[in-house]
């Protein structure tokens, strides 16, 4: 069939009172409060909707309003001219915590964690009535999602795929997104993934990077993900050949280790490292030098978080450790996936003249 057959031509959808044709993109903007002084708190989104039917992605940003990274990633998303060739539809909300994002913080004004107050009210607590316009309004209608984090304040992440593999599409997106670690994730109630799932919503969280930072890698990889799952969607056209995505190893276990006294933290671990059982992770010590005391780790796998604070308290997670039946496989893609990133600009989509519809 050609775009032009009647039998593959789009329908025009309305989302947030606006109406977007076949071929058109358009902004929508979504009021959730008033401010103390003046105006409105509004909601940001992009629809892109293409000229022949498909999947509906939503693809959401800083529901924690001081993980950056994601909004970096959805603002080059949108910016790639591929998108001209899209089936289906994207929505694009690239900052869902406004309160967050503004105020550089990860919770809203009432100290309530956003990604714990799904699928929220209309008539509860500030953070319960933001969760209900963003589900009602970007999530329901959808096929499929993806949101995008990053580690908290003064932590980091190995970029990182989090989903529940048994519900019915996510393995096969999560494999196509192409991180070398995947985390099979039980659901969490009050949480957006709860909720899109609840929905029949098939839905990956990428955990990628620190918060109030931009990284260059993982918004790379980011961005290669969402493309990649829109191609195994059928939502793009191929892109230009290249080198394999890694080939993801799950993890079904991770822990975190803490400081088991406070004191100045000392390690020179990279995320992707490898850590055997029993291993020194790093140390802690007192500020005279007079006592160190080392840091094993209970476990053997992979380093996929870690904080980046030298001052630790007793009790603070310091280091987040994935396992894996095959170790080996798991350290060989972490390398593979870094090469990889710096050898390929995404020239295909930047430039959007590769591919076949």
């Amino acid at each position: 069939m050609t775009p032009s057959d009647p039998a593959e031509a789009n329908e025009t959808i309305e989302i947030a009172g606006v109406r977007v044709a076949p071929g058109e993109r358009a902004v929508v903007r979504v009021p959730v409060a008033q401010r103390l002084v003046a105006g409105e708190v509004e909601i940001p989104g992009c629809i892109v909707h293409g000229r022949r039917p498909g999947p509906r992605l939503f693809v959401s940003a800083a529901l924690h309003g001081d993980e950056i990274n994601g909004t970096e990633i959805v603002r080059r998303l949108l910016s790639l001219p591929i998108l001209k060739r899209l089936r289906g539809t994207l929505v694009a909300v690239p900052v869902v915590n406004v309160y967050g994002f503004v105020a550089q913080e990860r919770y809203l004004p009432d100290r309530r964690d956003l990604n714990r107050s799904f699928p929220g009210s209309p008539r509860g607590s500030l953070a319960a009535r933001i969760a209900h316009t963003f589900l009602t309004t970007f999530v329901h209608g959808s096929t499929h999602g993806i949101d995008l984090h990053t580690g908290a304040i003064h932590r980091t992440n190995l970029p990182q795929i989090r989903a529940r593999l048994a519900s019915p599409g996510v393995e096969a997106m999560a494999r196509a997104f192409g991180t070398p670690v995947i985390l099979n994730a039980t659901l969490r109630p009050g949480s957006l993934r709860h909720s899109a799932s609840e929905q029949g919503i098939p839905i990956l969280v990428y955990e990628a990077g620190e918060a109030l930072r931009f990284d260059e890698l993982s918004i790379r990889a980011g961005l290669r993900g969402i493309l990649a799952v829109m191609r195994h969607l059928d939502m793009l056209p191929p892109g230009r050949p290249h080198r394999p995505a890694p080939s993801a190893v799950i993890s079904h276990h991770s822990v975190w280790v803490r400081a088991p006294e406070t004191g100045i933290l000392s390690t020179r671990l990279r995320l992707g490292a490898t850590i055997e059982k029993k291993a020194v992770l790093g140390t802690i010590s007192d500020p005279l030098g007079q006592s160190e005391k080392p840091i094993r780790s209970p476990v053997e796998g992979v380093l996929i978080g870690r904080t980046h604070l030298p001052l630790a308290n007793e009790g603070d997670a310091l280091f987040h450790i994935a396992t894996f039946e095959r170790l080996e496989s798991v350290v060989e893609e972490v390398e593979t996936f870094r090469e990889d990133l710096e050898l390929d600009p995404l020239e295909d989509e930047i430039t959007g003249l590769r591919g076949t519809a």
